[in-house]
């Protein structure tokens, strides 16, 4: 029952935000009582502490999983960006900005997690691309990998960003470009442009 209330409060909680569902929406939608929610989470926070961990989890596995299938480094940050965005489609509230302004404990607890572990991912890539000779050798990798972490994460705040003027999906696509652009050697550059291409005629 517990993964079932992670479950329902993370399609809630991403397309309504995490302010407006409530317990009694959550367990009005479930067709089950209050108390069996409070059964499970001693209150909201706890619940959307859950919920966050839960979802961030589910990502980790999705992005391991594509790591480690060994692809050409450009083509694995493709398949990562790929797989995010089948998660930003289902983000219609704004849930990095209402965690962050209503659970500021919960937001850093993710966000030093979700640092954690990309920059693990992120300087992988890099030095993988520099031994492969798609990145440029002279990469200062722990900068770069700290900027890409703070680009992406920049992207998700609607202040900066409103939706209405920068689509999620294009701009995750133009800054994966951004970045690639700024990296890439010759050889680097070929292969970009070849996925780029593949990407415009899917």
């Amino acid at each position: 029952m517990k993964e079932k209330i992670i479950e329902k409060s993370a399609e809630m909680f991403l397309n309504l935000g995490f302010k407006s569902v409530t317990m009694d929406d959550i367990a009005q939608e479930m067709g089950i009582s209050k108390k069996t929610i409070y059964l499970h989470f001693k209150n909201k926070t706890e619940l959307v502490h859950e919920t966050v961990m839960s979802v961030f989890h589910d990502i980790v596995c999705g992005i391991d999983h594509i790591r480690e299938q060994s692809k050409d480094p450009i083509e694995e940050l493709f398949e990562i960006k790929k797989f995010a965005m089948v998660h930003l489609k289902y983000e219609k509230s704004s849930p990095q900005y209402q965690l962050q302004k209503y659970y500021p404990e919960v937001y850093a607890a993710v966000t030093e997690k979700k640092f954690e572990n990309m920059n693990e991912c992120t300087v992988a890539n890099l030095e993988r691309g520099v031994a492969s000779g798609v990145y440029r050798s002279n990469i200062d990798v722990p900068f770069i990998s700290r900027i890409y972490f703070l680009c992406l994460s920049g992207l998700s705040d609607e202040s900066y960003f409103p939706t209405d003027r920068f689509p999620k999906i294009k701009t995750m696509a133009d800054f994966l470009e951004y970045h690639l652009r700024g990296i890439v050697t010759a050889k680097g550059a070929k292969k970009l442009d070849t996925l780029l291409n593949q990407q415009e005629n899917a």
